[in-house]
């Protein structure tokens, strides 16, 4: 039975700001490149209740893969060696009961896996079950998982007051758990990634720069080694969009976002070689489009269970206005900045 605790809304349907209509005018046909990664939302229950999230997870959230979806994505990976990347995320993943399972049996297909990571899951556990998640450094290091953390800045005020107080000393002892395990290393295989996004209405700064001022302000402060930042433009959402509607101040960033518009972004957006998995197995063009309820073309098969490679490699892409916050300025993927 599909479980839902967040909110139902249109928020794509904003017809004043028309992301497709701008595609036309710069002459762009965002078709998909390839299929080579997998994103799979496995949960949406999370120890924290970020302000920021377009996930809407917290401790309150319900929603879980079940292990025949899990196992019907480790077929589609097995069956279709062009997928070389399965990208774990949630709410925290490590919450969904099968997270072991899933991250282990795709190591033995040879898959890279990534896990987006919030540091703190580590010391909370499952606010649910009042399970201990402590091995998970020992457990990502074994399984050679790349790390995708969020770190919305390297002092505590601006972390703690997107992500709860008390956040930021806790993520800062979990990189430090980390790296004790090798990760972060310089020339290491352990990845370990970090994630900002602005704490505001506002374009993230250069990523390069960002990186540099992230690795010499937590070296020297806390010891802490990582290996690339990732700049994310807050998507105009769920959570953050009501935020911005009880500030009156949505439709500025949204002009903000459409006048900031960048082409060469715009033909790297990640819909283009990724596929996103929703927790019952509905397919999506990416995690937003899952979070607003948008699935696939409906001429093309619309779930894990019908996945059909060749089929969905020619999909037209569903696009909506919340897309012009992965195409403005340097532009936003899960990957960071799109022109670098």
């Amino acid at each position: 039975m599909k479980q839902n605790t967040g909110k139902t809304r249109t928020q794509f349907s904003d017809a004043k700001y028309d992301f497709t209509g701008i595609l036309q005018n710069h002459h762009l046909d965002l078709a998909p490149t390839t299929i080579d990664t997998l994103q799979v939302n496995i949960t949406k229950l999370c120890n924290q209740a970020c302000l920021h999230c377009h996930v809407e997870a917290s401790p309150k959230r319900t929603e879980q893969m079940d292990l025949r979806t899990v196992d019907q994505c480790l077929r589609v990976l097995e069956a279709n060696p062009a997928i070389r990347t399965l990208d774990l995320t949630g709410g925290a993943p490590e919450l969904n009961p099968h997270f072991d399972y899933l991250v282990t049996r795709a190591r033995a297909l040879g898959t890279h896996v990534m896990v987006r990571h919030n540091l703190t899951v580590t010391f909370d556990g499952n606010p649910r079950t009042g399970e201990s998640k402590e091995y998970l450094p020992e457990f990502f290091a074994a399984q050679k998982v790349e790390l995708i953390c969020s770190l919305p800045h390297y002092q505590p005020y601006f972390t703690d007051r997107q992500r709860g107080k008390g956040v930021f000393e806790k993520s800062i002892d979990g990189l430090r758990l980390l790296n004790a395990r090798g990760y972060g290393a310089e020339d290491g295989e352990l990845l370990l990634d970090l994630v900002y996004n602005p704490n505001g209405t506002f374009l993230p700064g250069d990523q390069r720069q960002l990186e540099m001022d992230f690795k010499r302000e937590l070296h020297d402060r806390y010891g802490i080694v990582f290996s690339q930042l990732f700049t994310i433009t807050n998507m105009p959402i769920h959570r953050f969009r009501d935020q911005l509607e009880r500030n009156g101040t949505y439709d500025e960033y949204m002009q903000k976002l459409m006048t900031s518009f960048n082409p060469t972004a715009a033909e790297n957006v990640m819909c283009r070689n990724i596929l996103s998995v929703g927790y019952d197995g509905t397919l999506y063009d990416c995690d937003f489009n899952q979070m607003l309820e948008l699935p696939v073309d409906e001429r093309y098969p619309r779930s894990i269970f019908d996945f059909d490679f060749h089929r969905l490699r020619v999909r037209p892409i569903v696009f909506g206005s919340h897309c012009f916050g992965c195409t403005a300025g340097s532009g936003s993927s899960c990957g960071g900045a799109l022109d670098e």
